[in-house]
C-alpha cells in the first residue's frame, strides 16, 4: 500500500487508465504511431474528405456567384485585406500563436517497442536546451533506453535524453543540446488565472504538429488524479480548460493572452465507455498542471536528477458522504505518527479548504514541498480540532 495516497473506488475522477470501464480522467494519451512529420490518421480521412468536398462545392458556388451574379451583370468587387499584421503584444490569439509556436516542439518517443510509437508535445524551458513534457510521453522510452526526438517548428529532428522525471506530478525534463538555439517560452502564473479567462493550447494533437486551439479557464484548483495503476498515479491541482485538447497534446503549453505558459496540458476527462480510452477525443474538459508546480519539480530535477513530493505517512480513504478522508493506517516514524493523528480520524479540511475525498487530501498536500507544514481539521468521536503536521519528502 502506498504512502497515504491510496485511491478509493468512491473517489471522484479516479480509475485505471486502461480499465474496461475507463476513468473520468485520464492522461492525454500519446498519439498512435505515425511518422514524425505526421500524415492525417487513416480514421480521419473520411471526415477530411467530406470537409474538403463541402469546401470545394462551396467555393464553386461562390465563384459562380461572383462571376455571374449581380443585377448589373458585372463581377462583384471583393475587398482585399490591406491592414498590417497584428502587433505581437495586442493580446490576440494570433499574436499568442506567433509568440509561442517557435518555442513549442513535437516529441516522438519509443513506445511498445516501436521507435516512434508515442507522440506528444513540449516546450523549451530555458536557454540551456531543456524541454518540458509529460512523464507519460517518455516514460517507457526512458525505461527501455529507447530513442526520443524533439521536432522543432522548422521540422528539424533533435535528439533528446531524459534528465529526470516525476511520476507523481507527470513531469519530465529533457536535455536537447541543439534546442539551445530555440528561444524559451515565457513563463506566467497559474495562481493569477481566473475562471473565464481566455487561454491557448499549443501542441501536436493526433500527431498534427504546431496546432493551436483556444478556450477559457473553466475551473481552477481542480483535484484530479491520472495514471495506469497504483504505482504510477499522478495527482494534479489542475487548471481546467475547455480548449480543444486531444491525444498528442500531452506536455504542450497552456498559455495566457500575454503568451506566457500557465500550465502543462496533461489530462482529459472521458465518459464511461466499454471502448478503449487511450484514443478518446476532446469533449471540452481538459486539465493542465499549474506552472508553479512545474517550476518546483523542474528545479528539483535539474539540481539532483530526481523530484520529491511531500507525504504525511498515512493511508486514507474517502468517506461515504464525500465530506472527508478517513485515516486507515499510519506509518511508524512518519510525520502523522508524531502528530496527534489516529486511525479512524476523519480529515475534514487541509489549510482551511474542505476535503471531499482522498484525492482532495493528497492533492492539497502535494501542492506543498517537503519541509513545509500543513494544518488539518480533524474530527474524532464527534469532536473537531486542528492538527499541524510537517511534511516528509519522498522521491517520485
Amino acid at each position: 500500500m502506498n504512502e497515504y495516497d491510496r485511491d478509493e473506488p468512491t473517489a471522484p475522477l479516479q480509475a485505471p487508465r486502461y480499465a474496461p470501464y475507463p476513468p473520468l480522467t485520464q492522461p492525454y494519451p500519446t498519439a498512435p504511431e505515425r511518422p514524425a512529420r505526421a500524415k492525417v490518421p487513416a480514421w480521419m480521412l473520411p471526415a477530411v474528405a467530406v470537409v474538403a468536398l463541402v469546401l470545394g462545392l462551396t467555393g464553386g458556388i461562390v465563384a459562380a456567384s461572383l462571376t455571374n451574379g449581380g443585377g448589373s451583370g458585372g463581377v462583384l468587387s471583393v475587398e482585399r485585406r490591406t491592414a498590417a499584421p497584428l502587433p505581437a503584444d495586442n493580446g490576440s490569439i494570433a499574436a499568442v500563436a506567433d509568440k509561442v509556436l517557435p518555442s513549442t516542439v513535437q516529441i516522438v518517443a519509443e513506445y511498445d517497442g516501436k521507435a516512434q510509437g508515442a507522440t506528444g508535445s513540449g516546450f523549451v524551458y530555458d536557454d540551456q536546451g531543456h524541454v518540458i513534457t509529460n512523464n507519460h510521453v517518455v516514460a517507457e522510452a526512458d525505461e527501455d533506453n529507447g530513442p526520443i526526438e524533439v521536432i522543432d517548428q522548422s521540422g528539424k529532428h533533435l535528439k533528446a535524453t531524459v534528465v529526470g522525471r516525476s511520476t507523481v506530478y507527470d513531469i519530465a525534463v529533457l536535455a536537447v543540446p541543439k534546442a539551445k538555439k530555440i528561444d524559451p517560452a515565457a513563463v506566467g502564473s497559474a495562481d493569477q488565472m481566473r475562471v473565464g479567462e481566455t487561454v491557448v493550447a499549443i501542441g501536436s494533437p493526433l500527431g498534427l504538429s504546431a496546432t493551436v486551439t483556444s478556450g477559457i479557464i473553466s475551473a481552477v484548483g481542480r483535484p484530479v488524479t491520472t495514471g495506469e495503476g497504483q504505482d504510477d498515479n499522478s495527482y494534479i491541482n489542475a487548471l481546467q480548460t475547455d480548449a480543444a485538447i486531444n491525444p498528442g497534446n500531452s506536455g504542450g503549453p497552456l498559455v495566457n493572452l500575454q503568451g506566457q505558459v500557465v500550465g502543462v496540458n496533461s489530462a482529459i476527462a472521458s465518459l464511461g465507455s466499454q471502448f478503449a480510452t487511450d484514443q478518446g477525443g476532446n469533449i471540452g474538459v481538459g486539465f493542465a498542471i499549474p506552472i508553479e508546480q512545474v517550476r518546483v519539480t523542474t528545479s528539483q530535477i535539474l539540481r539532483t536528477g530526481e523530484a520529491q513530493y511531500p507525504i504525511i505517512g498515512a493511508n486514507v480513504r474517502g468517506t461515504a458522504n464525500l465530506d472527508g478522508a478517513t485515516v486507515d493506517s499510519i506509518t511508524p516514524g512518519a510525520p502523522a505518527a508524531d502528530a496527534d493523528l489516529e486511525v479512524g480520524d476523519v480529515i475534514r479540511k487541509v489549510d482551511g479548504k474542505p476535503v471531499t475525498s482522498s484525492i482532495d487530501l493528497v492533492v492539497a498536500i502535494r501542492t506543498h514541498v517537503p519541509g513545509e507544514k500543513v494544518q488539518l481539521t480533524v474530527e474524532r468521536k464527534g469532536k473537531t480540532f486542528e492538527v499541524t503536521i510537517g511534511l516528509e519528502g519522498k522521491t517520485g
